[in-house]
């Protein structure tokens, strides 16, 4: 029965997956097909930062404790930072539906990346999104972070808080250099009163889609400290792998456009 609705679905409402383009044979509110889906992998980096996971082609850039230099400088504004995959293939084409085609139902597979990503071995108060700003939150007609922040929520049981407010819309962080990148958001985020209530001594797991530089979560983590917060962790679903070659990098960091 389940075979024959998936032939009379596809018979009278075809449709292509958004990824490869394959005819869609399944009823599911999702455009992609199950192959993409599962198509993306971890991250595996042999080298990376011991506190923000950035990967590496060697340890030169690291220090004796694994940490790079602008963890060392204290830039980074959050504890630690884990990801899903690398921000490429498959995984940055769903990202894209997701976030610019405005597919929501995506936030399901996504927050499932997400999830197999979360640090068992810690212990958190809250999970907050990445507030977008408001004119940008009613162009798009969703923020997707605070989509997966709930995806995460409902499988670990950690609240939802709403801790930051955006007060600044900024410029978008495509084609600029890590230092403006900095300089462009430093002002951006302010913990809301709810924020300033619920982060006070907590554990903080700060929630976002991609990473870039960082830049934008540093932000956030330096406006949840400011209130009060014991630790922030940066959680995505994937990152700018700063291993590709530069012509590669440019043509990534320019996709993603407004991200962190």
């Amino acid at each position: 029965m389940r075979r024959a609705s998936h032939a009379l679905f596809s018979l009278f409402f075809p449709d292509e997956c958004r990824v490869c383009g394959e005819t869609l044979r399944e009823v599911t509110r999702i455009p992609v097909c199950r192959r993409c889906l599962k198509t993306p992998e971890p991250l595996s980096p042999e080298f990376f930062c011991a506190v923000c996971r950035t990967p590496f082609q060697n340890a030169f850039p690291l220090d004796a404790d694994g940490r790079c230099a602008l963890c060392r400088a204290g830039l980074r504004g959050f504890d630690a930072a884990y990801c899903f995959g690398a921000y490429e293939g498959v995984l940055r084409e769903l990202i894209h539906l997701y976030k610019y085609g405005r597919i929501k139902t995506l936030a399901g597979p996504l927050g499932g990346l997400l999830a197999a990503a979360f640090p068992r071995d810690q212990a958190f108060d809250a999970v907050a999104p990445v507030p977008l700003h408001w004119r940008r939150q009613w162009q798009r007609g969703f923020n997707q972070s605070e989509l997966l922040a709930r995806a995460i929520a409902r499988r670990t049981g950690i609240p939802v808080v709403h801790a930051l407010r955006r007060s600044q819309a900024t410029l978008t962080q495509a084609g600029l250099s890590n230092t403006n990148r900095r300089k462009n958001v430093a002002a951006a985020f302010r913990c809301s009163r709810a924020g300033l209530r619920a982060c006070t001594g907590q554990r903080v797991l700060l929630i976002d889609d991609v990473m870039t530089t960082g830049s934008t979560a540093a932000a956030c983590a330096l406006a949840l400290k400011r209130a009060g917060a014991k630790k922030v962790a940066l959680l995505t679903v994937a990152r700018v792998d700063r291993r590709m070659d530069g012509s590669r990098r440019a043509v990534t960091e320019t996709k993603v456009g407004g991200v962190s």
